[in-house]
This record gives structure tokens, sequence and C-alpha cells, in this order.
């Protein structure tokens, strides 16, 4: 699976490549040299990042869904516990 982002993501991820390059490399860098780094950074490890964030989400849901007979869970044949004793007679 290929993993991409928007173009504005895109344009915002190379404008931030290229501040770290001004801010922390001896040389600047280039748009164009960003936008293939930022191209290389996606397919070599954005899958595993993916992945990451696919595995998270699934612990997560199998999390909610050992839960949800807590969460939703209602009293069975519980209508005379809930009256009372309303209506019985002596």
């Amino acid at each position: 699976m290929t993993i991409e982002i928007s173009t504005d993501a895109s344009k915002a991820a190379i404008a931030s490549i290229q501040r770290y390059f001004k801010e922390n490399m001896d040389e600047p860098i280039g748009g164009l040299e960003a936008g293939a780094l930022l191209s290389f950074f996606l397919k070599e490890v954005g899958p595993a990042i993916y992945n990451k964030g696919v595995a998270d989400a699934q612990t997560r849901l199998q999390a909610w869904v050992g839960e949800l007979d807590v969460e939703v869970y209602e009293e069975e044949f519980s209508y005379w516990t809930t009256q009372g004793r309303k209506g019985a007679r002596s």
C-alpha cells in the first residue's frame, strides 16, 4: 500500500524539511530535494508508522469491545425488583 498525503500536507512537510536543514545542517536544501526526501521517507518509513497506527487502533478497539458487556449490560428479568412490591397481593 502506498502512503500518500494531501497536497497541502506535502507542501507543509517540504517547508518543514527545508527549515530543519536550514536550522540544523551545514547546507540548506532546495524544494526539489526536500520533496524527494519526503517521497523517500513516505515509501521507506511511512509503512512502519502506518502499521503501528493500525496496530494501536486495533488494540484500542479490542479493549473497547472487551468492555462492551460492562458498558451496555442490562439486568435480565428485573421488572419485579425495580417495581418493588407494588401491585403484590397480600
